[in-house]
């Protein structure tokens, strides 16, 4: 029987954010300490992650992390009632460093391991900012590595109704920003380019499947390439601004259009976000704009919880927890594994 108040200690090392968190969870959830040590800057000269730079740093810093949550939450061990860890999908030598400390932890402390699928631990951000959401309802996970439309149909019961049948939106947004020059990460930097361009200068093709609700963002990758290398060619100078607002504007509508027929087509009443592209200005006020037309409750985490975080895997951690639901010394990362 899982006692009324307690403390969850969550390690998330996916992909090139090491972070920890400790969430009290009993009478919902709260979080008490989110500690991220972001790699953005290591990775950003190679203009994408680099999966050994990336596993390197977080054996550097996941002690150090750890420690800090402990430490800004006002627990020890003592404290945490048991250990969730992100075991799947990322990179697997990421995932290793993950999942290997917190094993050991769990052993030593003498606590329960749990282990947590991570875009799980996405959709689950959602019940910390909105405390009286409850299943069923469809959310939206997109980032630099997925892109699905998901039915949650209880706490710890998920159904993939749309997926990407190429790239992810978070991957198609490093390649156009890295083509046009604007840096990495590819999101925040075609967003504040876009601030200044016209989302009408230019028309990308939205990609729809029949009798399927499936995504693809290559199509409008290419289109947008392929322009750029006209304007170069013709030796013109490349409007990046318009190309960027175009570009967002293709991918985000494409994104919250399906979202919402997903949900109308499962008769639920409430739509989420998730992800590191729900941080997506844009998106996030497309999303919501529709799902208000529908009648629909529209949530979405606060953008600190939509990139990669050890908190929402604290989260996810507490249902198995309740559940008894627990991850033996066997646990291994798993690279890819669906819901």
């Amino acid at each position: 029987m899982i006692k009324k108040k307690g403390h969850i200690l969550a390690i998330e090392s996916s992909c090139d954010e090491t972070a920890s968190a400790v969430v009290e969870y009993g009478g919902g959830f709260n979080i008490k300490s989110n500690i991220i040590a972001s790699q953005i800057e290591l990775h950003k000269i190679f203009g994408g992650v680099v999966p050994e730079i990336a596993s390197r740093k977080h054996i550097e810093c996941i002690t150090q992390v750890t420690d800090e949550a402990l430490s800004a939450a006002g627990v020890t061990f003592s404290d945490i009632d048991a250990v969730a860890v992100t075991y799947t999908p990322g990179l697997v030598g990421a995932l290793l460093v993950g999942v290997g400390y917190a094993k050991s932890l769990a052993l030593a402390l003498g606590k329960p391991l749990i282990a947590v699928n991570h875009i799980e631990g996405h959709i689950c951000s959602n019940y910390i900012s909105s405390p009286d959401l409850k299943p069923p309802f469809v959310c939206l996970v997109a980032s630099g590595g997925h892109s699905s439309v998901v039915s949650v149909e209880d706490y710890t019961k998920f159904k993939v109704l749309a997926s990407t049948r190429d790239d992810a939106p978070g991957e198609a947004f490093d390649k156009i920003a890295r083509v046009l020059g604007l840096g990495y990460p590819g999101g925040p930097a075609i967003s504040e380019a876009a601030k200044a361009g016209n989302s009408d200068a230019y028309t990308f093709p939205r990609v729809s499947f029949d009798g399927s609700p499936d995504f693809s963002f290559s199509g409008v990758k290419t289109a947008v390439i392929n322009l750029i290398h006209n304007f170069e060619q013709k030796g013109e100078e490349i409007p990046a601004a318009d190309i960027a607002a175009s570009f967002q504007q293709a991918v985000c509508e494409v994104l919250a259009q399906r979202l919402i027929s997903c949900a109308k087509a499962a008769e639920v009443r409430n739509v989420a976000l998730a992800g590191g592209v729900s941080s997506n200005t844009l998106l996030r006020s497309m999303a919501g704009n529709m799902a208000q037309v529908e009648g629909m409750g529209f949530h979405c985490p606060p953008p600190i919880l939509c990139t990669d975080n050890a908190a929402m895997i604290a989260v996810r951690g507490f249902f198995d927890l309740e559940r008894g639901i627990f991850a033996g010394s066997d646990l291994n990362a798993v690279a890819s594994k669906g819901l």
